[in-house]
């Protein structure tokens, strides 16, 4: 966008994550590079059942939250993980010195407080006579996720928390993107927190017929896996602090070299079912092609692609369909985190959205190998523009295009 002659770029100045592949970015660089799977068992109704939970670090770092403040303990997990990861983004932007800039908060997640709303639900059948404690409501609700992320960085923005099922984290970029670039915030964080690992979601997921029948420490989770549906939940949540910038503002703070959101696609398709998918992934397709034509990109122009593919077989092969229809004539690299850490549904593109500002910054990734078609990858191959994908139940989809921008 531009204002009188200077033109002006959404700016990723901060990003902060925790799930199973860390608690830092120290921790999670570690993983990637390693390749380390995060995935352990869950005892489920008599069975043993593959997850993805938090790394033990990144578990200290939840139980020191609880420790610092009494009321934090009153929360869901899915809280505490936003809270968690907006720390990071924040302290990583720098913005902490500034606190009379207002900062517009969008967190949102598929699910919400699934763990307080399974107890509280469990104990009103079993108590149905007894008033239910006050705070059940306001601590269920979706919208405490982006509120209490404001009331611990004492923020005094806009707040939006919303559910768009496992498109959720990339449409909170879209909307942080729209208020910045319409000029109603210089500053947004934006992302997606989930913690799914609770007796009556892992139930759902089960009787869709796509839960992972893969023991634990035999990769359970196999995205592009034609054979049988091999989805694994896991939980995380990851932030981005966003700022409208111009390039003297970003020489007058020292970056030389920064990623900047290029443009963020939305798609629909009338979905056959609740959770159907068409075979040629429409909305896959609608999603990519918007953020190519709002960025004025070719698809030769995108290096890589980190996919959404969750590891069931119908979504999967939609995906690559879409894709080969966009990219028939080139070949971006591929990139996937679930086969280390799990679908972490409204939290997983915000997790993908991680992994390519890893890749675009040059940290040290694998590349996807059974999926891309690329002959050239390297360890030290390092695209300039990458495109992440996320879609969820309803038939929407969304798709982010992350750019490496030089100023020096």
């Amino acid at each position: 966008m531009s204002r009188g002659k200077e033109q002006e770029y959404i700016v990723i100045r901060g990003m902060g994550s925790v799930s199973g592949l860390g608690g830092t970015p120290e921790e999670v660089q570690a993983s990637y590079s390693s390749g380390k799977k995060a995935f352990t068992t869950l005892p489920h109704l008599g069975s043993q059942v593959p997850v993805a939970p938090l790394s033990p670090a990144a578990e200290e770092l939840l139980s020191s939250l609880l420790q610092e403040n009494p009321v934090y303990g009153s929360l869901d997990r899915s809280v505490h993980l936003a809270i968690l990861a907006s720390r990071q983004a924040l302290a990583q932007a720098g913005w902490q010195s500034e606190p009379s800039c207002a900062i517009g908060i969008n967190i949102g997640s598929s699910r919400g407080a699934t763990g307080l709303f399974e107890q509280f639900h469990a104990h009103f059948l079993e108590n149905s006579s007894q008033r239910l404690p006050p705070g059940v409501s306001p601590s269920t609700t979706l919208g405490n996720v982006a509120s209490w992320v404001a009331h611990d960085l004492q923020a005094t923005g806009p707040l939006i928390s919303h559910s768009v099922t496992c498109s959720t984290a990339l449409q909170a970029f879209a909307n942080g993107v729209a208020w910045l670039k319409a000029g109603m915030a210089k500053r947004f964080l934006v992302g997606g927190t989930e913690a799914p690992l609770t007796p009556f979601t892992i139930a759902q997921m089960k009787s869709i017929g796509i839960y992972s029948k893969f023991a634990a420490d035999d990769s359970p989770c196999r995205p592009l896996n034609q054979e049988s549906n091999t989805f694994v939940l896991g939980e995380g949540a990851a932030v981005f602090a966003l700022e409208r910038m111009t390039l003297p503002e970003m020489a007058a703070v020292g970056l030389s070299e920064i990623v900047v959101v290029e443009a963020v696609g939305l798609g629909y398709e009338r979905s056959p079912s609740k959770t159907g998918i068409s075979p040629e992934g429409a909305h896959f397709q609608l999603a990519m092609r918007e953020a190519l034509a709002q960025a004025a990109l070719m698809p030769a122009d995108v290096g890589a692609i980190v996919l959404h593919a969750p590891g069931t077989k119908a979504g999967d092969a939609a995906e690559m369909q879409a894709i080969q229809q966009i990219f028939s004539d080139v070949s971006p690299a591929f990139y996937s985190n679930k086969a280390q850490i799990g679908h972490t549904l409204g939290a997983s593109g915000a997790l993908s959205a991680e992994m390519a500002i890893s890749a675009l910054l040059g940290k040290n990734l694998t590349q996807y190998p059974s999926a891309s078609r690329r002959t050239d990858l390297s360890s030290n191959f390092m695209p300039s523009s990458i495109m992440v994908n996320a879609a969820g139940f309803g038939g929407n989809a969304a798709c982010a295009l992350f750019r490496l921008l030089r100023t020096a």
